[in-house]
């Protein structure tokens, strides 16, 4: 996926990201000894409202929790939450769409260690 807009609504969102491949090169923590972005997603992480929360959800063992936290916070990276020792199956999503219509389930699958060029717009008629 490359140059994507993504429209939603002026509420407040949920950002669930999976980390390694799709936020910083895969495995990079371990091959290169330290993380590094895909480029445009550190930009994009700074580009998340304020009022939206973020989920970090990586297979990265607890081993890694903190050169991993270490990294984040090193970068200025706001997030809410970060869950390790995730399976390495699939991430199933499984959400409600609201009464006036609004798709409350959005999956963007991109190619690994390629950033998807995501641009957020907000459409207030959501």
């Amino acid at each position: 996926m490359n140059d994507k807009t993504l429209t939603l609504s002026t509420l407040g969102h949920t950002w669930i990201l999976d980390l390694d491949g799709t936020i910083v090169k895969h495995n990079g923590y371990k091959i290169d000894g330290e993380d590094s972005f895909l480029p445009g997603a550190h930009e994009f992480l700074d580009s998340i409202p304020e009022k939206d929360m973020i989920l970090f959800i990586t297979s990265r063992t607890e081993e890694y929790k903190e050169v991993t936290l270490d990294f984040l916070n090193k970068n200025h990276i706001r997030y809410d939450q970060i869950i390790f020792n995730a399976p390495y199956g699939e991430r199933i999503l499984l959400n409600d769409d609201k009464p006036s219509g609004l798709k409350m389930g959005i999956a963007i699958n991109g190619k690994r260690d390629v950033w998807s060029d995501i641009k957020l717009d907000e459409n207030p008629s959501l």
